[in-house]
């Protein structure tokens, strides 16, 4: 039965986001990680690729900064988020596009969705990987961003010793999305961090350097697909 409201349980983890629930609808976005979206029923995900043409599969792998779409969810679902340069990330990112050969028989998984969601986590991405090594100067910016409100890209290519359009070129090249979009990421875990600790969306936003919460409301809309209210309401953090 295809759903149109997120509501499940969900862990802020290092580098990524583990979910299981229902899968709602998300308008179409992009975002830093690389995403597994799985249904664990037989009715499967309606889902739609940077051509807008919508598609129908079991699982599936969004690289980092690909636009897609969530047009008909699922009652029982799973959704992992990595960091493109972890190995989960670099594997998964090989193997991107219809994943339902990587997801075991739903039968096979645990009936909790959210333990469901960890088990899978752990058979993904099928083997190990070394992580992968930045380039140094992209290392030294990607150490010292976290916690950095307003931060400009003149700024981070001192910090990396580079030219402003080397430091670009590396943030496409490295991490699959442009310097900006990628500092938006940051402050948006950071959001969804303190928003799992019990603060208001308000005293999030705040506290992730936003101006105001219509602001990340905005910015969460365009990288989630949806409004982080329906994020925070329905889903408990574990």
């Amino acid at each position: 039965m295809s759903v149109t409201r997120w509501a499940g349980r969900a862990r802020l983890r290092p580098g990524g986001l583990v979910y299981g629930g229902a899968i709602g609808s998300a308008t179409a976005h992009a975002h830093h990680s690389v995403q597994v979206l799985a249904a664990l029923d037989e009715d499967g995900l309606l889902l739609a690729g940077p051509d807008a043409e919508p598609f129908r599969c079991r699982a599936y792998v969004v690289p980092a900064g690909v636009r897609h779409a969530v047009l008909a969810g699922t009652a029982r679902g799973v959704v992992l988020h990595y960091d493109p340069l972890s190995s989960a990330g670099r594997r998964l990112t090989a193997l991107a596009g219809d994943a339902g050969g990587l997801v075991p028989a739903a039968g096979s998984l645990p009936a909790d969705l959210f333990e469901a969601a960890c088990a899978l986590d752990s058979l993904l991405p099928g083997g190990p990987l070394p992580e992968a090594a930045p380039h140094p100067g992209l290392a030294r910016v990607l150490a010292w961003l976290p916690g950095r409100d307003g931060v400009r890209l003149s700024e981070a290519a001192e910090v990396a010793c580079l030219s402003q359009s080397r430091l670009a070129h590396l943030f496409r090249a490295e991490l699959g999305l442009p310097f900006r979009p990628y500092v938006l990421w940051l402050r948006l875990m950071r959001a969804a961090e303190l928003a799992s600790r019990g603060h208001s969306l308000t005293d999030a936003a705040h506290g992730a350097g936003f101006a105001d919460g219509a602001h990340f409301s905005r910015v969460w809309r365009r990288m989630f697909g949806i409004p982080p209210s329906d994020f925070t309401r329905t889903i408990t953090w574990m």
